[in-house]
């Protein structure tokens, strides 16, 4: 068959990109047509996305696409979960959204719990009672008496916000509405009752549309601007993870599989069909988000590569020229097995901190560890402290699933680190597959697809994502090393900080 594309938006945390997927029928090939770099920005003591800044980019991702294809059948954008804007009566937008990582809404979450408790919280929507939700910048809002609570008309997630900008049409994708835990997962509807415990109003919530659905077409002053014809948007999973997980290519279901998403946040977990909302779930610190084609991910959020980006960060600034990854990843190898460990997920690294290397050491000292503030040193440590937070949280997922594991898919930018592979596979004990490199956006494509009619199940999808796709399996090796890391990584884990 003639070969037809469609374009893909996938923006995270750092960076965007626009990608032509041109399908054949059986697989597809990507091939990136613009990128651009998406940095968060403090005004005024508030950590800011700008909004604004991304839909320019987006615009001329579209502009220069289309110029290259001008057959492309539709356009789909995928983004970071948790984070929101708000429209007024009159269509018009609220100020730039706050990111996930800015401190107010973290230092306010105990406020909350007096409400609203924790336990119960997680009850009522299932989702991960992790602050970097978007309920925990609405409270923040109640707080403050924010105008964006006034005045709002409707929220708008990120992919949405930039739909309605694109299109006119504003409306919540399911998948990343899961991320603001405003809904309930066992009936996919919003649960109400949790803005009624807070004092907060509800009518900013509107209608739901699941991924595969169309939305509209691009509204006539943007193709006028740009000089396109008004092509088709589409709702993938708009949450990028739960479009990794859409695009990893599973096709044998007679395994039990878990997956990692090694990205800004290593996001740990298993599909499910339904979510899984008990005690010991909650517990555990996981909780549930939805995927494509009304399926579920048990989940745990884990503070991930942003730790080592941030490190970078320091040592491009110290040392006056660009680090390419390679380079820390060949001097953390040469460092040899770590002497320190540090708990990846404590507060102390989720902010953005200007010495993020300095953090690191000054964690391992408080907690009688010697660390050398050096590019091996410290990446060795950052790197396997991960690998052994991958460890425990299969082994958490197997409890909580009542499973045995017999394969981990990883996805995300980590899987360029073979290194990180290797030892996760070393680590784990079972095989470890690699790939695709674009998993989020075979994802993405995959509701485009559906909704174009060329297929029906995310079965068919994940077939046309393992033919399209080059994945690495990499054998488990001497797990003996890890086995003793990891009674040391717990010890200090668990550790309490020396006065």
């Amino acid at each position: 068959m003639k070969k037809k594309r469609f374009l893909i938006f996938d923006l995270g945390a750092s960076n965007g990109r626009a990608i032509v997927a041109a399908f054949d029928g059986s697989r597809a090939e990507m091939e990136v047509t613009y990128r651009f770099d998406n940095t968060p920005i403090i005004a005024a003591g508030t950590l800011y996305w700008d909004i604004l800044r991304l839909f320019s980019e987006v615009k001329t991702g579209l502009r220069l696409s289309l110029a290259k294809y001008p057959d492309i059948v539709s356009v789909a954008v995928d983004t970071w979960g948790c984070d929101f804007g708000f429209i007024d009566k009159n269509g018009r937008l609220l100020g730039n959204p706050v990111s996930y990582r800015d401190v107010l809404r973290h230092q306010r979450a105990s406020l909350l719990y007096e409400s609203l408790p924790r336990r119960e919280l997680f009850h009522l929507c299932g989702g991960s009672t992790n602050e970097i939700m978007g309920l925990y910048q609405l409270f923040s809002y109640k707080c403050d008496d924010s105008p964006e609570l006034r005045e709002g008309s409707q929220l708008l997630m990120i992919p949405d916000l930039l739909n309605y900008l694109l299109t006119g049409k504003a409306c919540n994708e399911y998948t990343n509405a899961t991320m603001t835990l405003l809904c309930d997962q066992r009936k996919k509807t919003w649960e109400r009752a949790i803005l009624a415990r807070l004092g907060i109003p509800d009518s900013f919530l509107r209608n739901l549309i699941m991924p595969g659905s169309p939305i509209a077409g691009l509204q006539k002053q943007v193709c006028e601007e740009l000089g396109i014809r008004p092509i088709s948007v589409v709702a993938p999973a708009t949450h990028d993870t739960a479009s990794a997980v859409t695009g990893i290519p599973v096709t044998d279901g007679t395994k039990a599989w878990a997956f990692i998403s090694m990205g800004t946040w290593s996001i740990a977990g298993m599909e499910t069909r339904q979510p899984v909302i008990t005690d010991h779930v909650f517990d555990a610190g996981y909780g549930n988000n939805a995927i494509a084609d009304g399926r579920n991910m048990l989940v745990n959020y884990i503070t991930g590569l942003w730790i080592i980006q941030q490190c970078r960060q320091k040592w491009i600034k110290d040392l006056g020229r660009d680090i390419a990854w390679p380079e820390i990843v060949e001097e953390s190898e040469k460092a040899g097995p770590a002497t320190a460990y540090i708990n990846v997920d404590d507060p102390s690294f989720t902010q953005m901190i200007p010495d993020m290397p300095g953090a690191i050491v000054r964690y391992c000292r408080n907690r009688g560890q010697k660390l050398e503030n050096s590019m091996g040193a410290v990446s060795r440590t950052v790197y396997e402290s991960l690998v052994l937070k991958y460890r425990e949280n299969l082994k958490t997922l197997e409890t909580l699933t009542q499973s045995r594991l017999d394969q981990l898919n990883i996805v995300g930018g980590g899987i360029q680190n073979h290194t990180l592979c290797q030892w996760t596979a070393d680590a784990v004990g079972i095989p470890v597959f690699a790939g695709p490199a674009e998993t989020t956006s075979m994802g993405n494509l995959l509701m485009q697809l559906k909704c174009a009619g060329e297929i029906s199940s995310l079965e068919q999808g994940r077939e046309i994502s393992l033919k399209s796709s080059e994945v690495i399996r990499y054998e488990p090796g001497a797990g003996e090393p890890w086995d003793n890391a990891a009674g040391k990584f717990q010890a200090i884990v668990s550790s309490a900080v020396i006065k």
